[in-house]
């Protein structure tokens, strides 16, 4: 997978015309860029450049006892180590390079592609201080959006595994979701089949899952409560799991009947059913080449007409090694997503469409579906909810 990526790198490179990527890091068990999931897969300890070039050299620059742990994952042709001096191993690569123009990993749009902390790049423009080097480093933002982005059918595949598994999850806690009990309680029934499973959750398992019940429920992200489910409630549950390196990320609702209910009220049929269609026309108008703020637009407009708030996030974000994966977003044109809006869409692309509204009285109606972009359009990933789970 890894050496497929680097690959992969080696192509952005020459599309975006960079000579050279470099990812600069030290001590990654405790501060890890997060390319490194990416094109290195291991940990290393002192000053360590990894360099990939347009031309399909791969270099290692690191300390002379982290040699062995790269050379092992095989996926740098060129491993040069150094005892006392990094700065001269590394200029001498440079020197060879010849590169024009330098990506490194610092982003203020993107926080995947911003993993080179202060003190490194300090350390980078000392080291680079007496050569032009210094003078043509730029953001690695549109490499790391592309690779990160751009799904490989095998990754394509392990997602698709990691989203069964969810789907399975929610199948077997839907029978248990019950009135009188809590949002802890079927939090817990949730993590013990993770556990149950081998896997983890797709992110920290405090808000994985995330349960909320009833109209005086929290926010999103926030953690399961001792809050009872009672009749009458809407109960939406923000789940996923992370499955041979790669995340899910879904959301179900459900409504608790009472005794005297076959099915939901008015107004929450209406809701489910507003939300439901706002899904559909966006997942309809997703392409390549259209713009993220776009997509969301049509979303938001379309809940907005028929009389709820608008939701106060973007409508999908990427998925893939993180659950959030940075780059590209369906959301608003708000200064908090800075140009991640303004992206065009690219075919390998996994995005989710999450949607959500109030029903006053109820709780909050809200679906995540994952999708794959397509040449012609897109494709689900998950088997979208397509009508209310019901349950006592």
């Amino acid at each position: 997978m890894l050496k497929e990526k680097i690959g992969q790198a080696v192509e952005i490179l020459k599309e975006r015309k960079i000579d050279l990527w470099l990812t600069f890091v030290r001590e990654t068990e405790t501060i890890s860029d997060p390319c490194l999931d990416l094109i290195v897969g291991t940990n290393c300890t002192w000053q360590s450049a990894f360099m990939i070039t347009a031309d399909g050299r791969t270099i290692a620059i690191v300390g002379s006892l982290d040699k062995e742990r790269i050379q092992q994952t095989g996926l740098y042709e060129d491993i040069r180590i150094y005892v006392d001096d990094f700065g001269a191993a590394f200029l001498k690569a440079l020197d060879e390079i010849k590169p024009k123009r330098i990506a490194i990993n610092t982003s203020v749009n993107d926080y995947m592609a911003d993993g080179l902390t202060h003190g490194m790049y300090e350390l980078l423009i000392n080291y680079t201080k007496p050569t032009q080097y210094q003078n043509l480093f730029i953001s690695a933002e549109k490499i790391v959006a592309a690779l990160r982005g751009r799904k490989s059918p095998m990754e394509i595949e392990l997602i698709k595994k990691s989203i069964e598994l969810t789907e399975k999850i929610y199948a077997n806690v839907s029978p248990q979701i019950k009135a009188g009990r809590t949002e802890k309680d079927i939090a817990d029934i949730i993590l013990k089949m993770v556990v149950e499973h081998g896997v983890e959750t797709a992110w920290e398992s405090n808000s994985c899952p995330a349960v909320f019940t009833g109209p005086l429920s929290a926010g999103a992200h926030a953690d399961p409560t001792e809050r009872v489910i009672q009749p009458g409630h809407v109960l939406n549950i923000d789940f996923g799991v992370k499955l041979n390196g790669y995340c899910s990320d879904i959301q179900r609702t459900w409504y608790i009947l009472k005794d005297d209910e076959q099915v939901a009220p008015d107004p929450v049929q209406k809701g489910f059913a507003v939300l439901l269609e706002s899904v559909r026309l966006a997942f309809e108008a997703i392409r390549p080449g259209k713009l993220g703020w776009e997509i969301d637009k049509i979303a938001r407009d379309y809940i907005v007409a028929n009389g709820y708030p608008e939701y106060q996030h973007g409508l999908g974000h990427q998925v893939g090694r993180s659950t959030h994966d940075g780059a590209g977003m369906l959301g608003p044109r708000w200064e908090r997503y800075g140009d991640t809006v303004f992206l065009p869409l690219e075919v390998g692309q996994v995005y989710t469409i999450e949607p959500r509204l109030p029903i006053e009285g109820y709780g909050v109606a809200t679906v995540e579906e994952m999708v794959v972009i397509r040449p012609n359009g897109c494709k689900y990933l998950s088997h979208p909810q397509s009508r209310l789970f019901y349950t006592r």
